[in-house]
């Protein structure tokens, strides 16, 4: 799924986000680490802060997503799917901490046949 597709008059919409996903808003805000405020009110939605931890969360599902065939099976994997060397944590809990950019290098790991 392309990036356009989550996205709305050139930001990341979460209402859009959570109709391709199949969920709400609120779900999209925790799964980002963001409070239910930063999905509801469109002076935050802009907010530097909630425009980069959606962007990392949909950089994260753009990037698994074509391995299993859907967004939605691409979500469950963000949110469900422990990750080796990360202490179990998946990768919503390391996006919601901060660490997008150690999930994409995993990613990029395991899809060049390095077993992290």
């Amino acid at each position: 799924m392309g990036l356009v597709q989550y996205a709305a008059d050139g930001i990341f919409a979460p209402r859009k986000i959570a109709t391709l996903l199949q969920t709400t808003s609120e779900e999209v805000a925790r799964t980002a680490g963001l409070g239910r405020d930063a999905v509801q009110r469109s002076s935050r939605v802009r907010s530097d802060k909630t425009q980069r931890r959606l962007r990392e969360m949909v950089e994260v599902l753009n990037k698994v997503e074509p391995r299993f065939g859907s967004a939605l099976v691409a979500y469950a994997w963000y949110r469900s799917e422990p990750l080796a060397g990360f202490s179990g944590q998946t990768a919503m809990q390391l996006v919601r901490g901060g660490r997008a950019d150690d999930v994409l290098e995993y990613i990029d790991a395991v899809d060049a046949g390095i077993h992290v």
